[in-house]
């Protein structure tokens, strides 16, 4: 088995399992796979990203807490 064939199987059995393992779709799974697995050999190959040096965060000013509301007081009906 090819490379190329086993990505289609393990897109095939992610499809599968992301519609709840449904039966009698085997063929319309392998076509969508077949394409996902074209689309990827097609798409350009991203070079390693290198880490960046850590830099030292600048300090961030420190913010006030917010107000908290007291609650209204409930007025009682007139009797």
């Amino acid at each position: 088995m090819s490379v190329e064939e086993k990505r289609i199987r393990e897109f095939a059995y992610q499809i599968w399992e992301s519609e709840g393992k449904p039966a009698g779709q085997e063929d319309r799974h392998w076509q969508m796979a077949r394409k996902l697995a074209e689309a990827e050999a097609l798409a350009p190959k991203a070079a390693p990203r290198k880490k960046a040096a850590a830099k030292p965060k600048a300090a961030t000013s420190v913010e006030k807490p917010l107000a908290v509301k007291k609650p209204r007081a409930v007025k009682k009906p007139a009797s």
